[in-house]
């Protein structure tokens, strides 16, 4: 909230990406008032989206609604926020960052065009290394044990 005018509470933000992340933040900034809407590309993803409360955006809906949005959150580790796309977000948006690297933003376009951008990439392993290798792990695990061996 220091990076912006305005309060979560209220705002519409977007969260790119409904992967582990994803549905934590959605989760968090629709308990703090914001307006959520989340971005994903599976129909399945888009029905749990719309069964939480939050509002569902389709990927290739994406660009027709960018310029809405007051704080994008993107946990998408793939270039998704690129030069087209940026050209249509609002001037006075906020940009956060959070997937692994190589990220999912056009950092130089994004910079050209005077966005504010918060490059956080892997947050998650560099601010809580024990509780993120816990879920690796776990994740690990589990992908061993669904392919039996």
């Amino acid at each position: 909230m220091a990076e912006t005018p305005f309060t979560i509470h209220g705002s519409k933000s977007l969260v790119l990406g409904y992967g582990k992340i994803g549905k934590i933040l959605s989760k968090d900034l629709y308990a703090l008032g914001a307006q959520t809407y989340v971005e994903a590309r599976k129909y399945a993803d888009l029905a749990m989206i719309e069964g939480h409360g939050y509002e569902p955006l389709p990927l290739d809906n994406l660009k027709y609604h960018i310029h809405e949005f007051d704080i994008i959150f993107n946990t998408i580790p793939s270039l998704i926020l690129n030069d087209e796309i940026l050209t249509k977000v609002k001037k006075d948006a906020l940009i956060i960052d959070l997937a692994s690297k190589p990220g999912g933003i056009d950092f130089d376009a994004a910079k050209s065009y005077g966005l504010k951008v918060i490059w956080a990439l892997s947050l998650p392993g560099k601010i809580a290394p024990v509780s993120s290798g816990a879920i690796i792990k776990d994740t690990i695990m589990n992908i061993i044990k669904e392919l039996g061996v």
